[in-house]
């Protein structure tokens, strides 16, 4: 209930501007959101590149429904890869970007929203690395996997994220694990109905595992996207055969730390998602639902602050 009551204000006006108006929001906002601009993501990148992690940087921005704004986030995101590029932070994908197509136009004109797409992983490519293709809401999923085909023709490394709390990513993941297909695979941080997504936790655990196994029995790169030491756990008994870069852990930049570097020490791949940027809210709102931990914080730092 705590849950769908959150993911319910994510999208609430009102609450937003309760939030975001409060003085600690920006405090607390810290320890998820790297910072507002392209230097505070540099930044971060960095910081996590030098402790043997490498990064997957999201411009925060969504559902955006005017032209110019989803051009100026375009623009954002190739100077962030040049950026990257220049201070040697991209070869080999070591740090890469995640991209909303609802960000770059995909509410407005599907079209535009490739068009704008395929210049991000234009960029990506001369800087020399990826580019991933976030997964919204349920109504934008076949969208976002029709333009993720699309791109693919002329940038096959753009990578694809499937959601487990969705009844049909079983079936999609069998679709996408063939070679050269890079995967996450994440719970899903949205608020969907049941007649699309399951309801508790632990159907959306088994469907993780199904989804995990089918995507290990594949030829693709499986990008295991969670924090849950049970699931890390069960990956790493279904790995078989598979050496340590054939697949990776990704986890959220400010959750788990320690767990991050602890198996990039055991010489895993640990990638760190990393947001930037002024529209935290809604990505924050996502964070609070995906664990009482975090409402707990968030309310602490309310409390104190007054």
């Amino acid at each position: 209930m705590l849950r769908r009551t959150i993911l319910a204000a994510s999208r609430n006006h009102r609450v937003r501007d309760l939030v975001a108006g409060a003085p600690v929001s920006r405090g607390v906002v810290a320890r998820f959101v790297a910072g507002e601009g392209v230097d505070d993501a540099v930044r971060a990148a960095r910081e996590l590149e030098t402790d043997g992690l490498t990064v997957t940087l999201d411009r925060l921005g969504e559902d955006v429904l005017d032209r110019d704004q989803a051009a100026a986030t375009v623009h954002d995101y190739c100077e962030v890869l040049t950026r990257l590029s220049d201070v040697g932070l991209t070869q080999g994908g070591r740090c890469e970007v995640s991209v909303k197509l609802t960000a770059v136009g995909q509410a407005i004109d599907e079209a535009m929203a490739l068009d704008h797409a395929a210049t991000i992983c234009r960029a990506a490519r001369d800087a020399g690395t990826t580019v991933t293709l976030d997964m919204e809401d349920h109504t934008t999923t076949d969208s976002t996997l029709g333009i993720l085909r699309a791109l693919r023709q002329d940038f096959p490394s753009t990578g694809a994220v499937l959601q487990s709390y969705l009844r049909r990513t079983e079936g999609d993941c069998r679709d996408l694990a063939h070679a050269g297909s890079r995967v996450r695979l994440c719970k899903g941080a949205y608020k969907e109905p049941e007649t699309v997504a399951f309801q508790t936790a632990s159907e959306v655990d088994r469907s993780y595992v199904r989804c995990m196994k089918v995507l290990f029995a594949g030829e693709g790169y499986p990008m295991l996207a969670t924090h849950d030491p049970r699931l890390i756990a069960v990956a790493q008994s279904l790995t078989g055969p598979r050496t340590d870069d054939s697949y990776e852990f990704q986890m959220l930049y400010g959750v788990r730390p320690n767990e991050q570097r602890r198996l990039a020490g055991e010489g895993k791949t640990v990638r760190v998602y990393v947001p930037y940027g002024t529209e935290w809210y809604g990505y924050l709102m996502r964070r609070l639902a995906e664990r009482p931990a975090n409402v707990s914080f968030f309310l602490r730092a309310l409390a104190t602050r007054s």
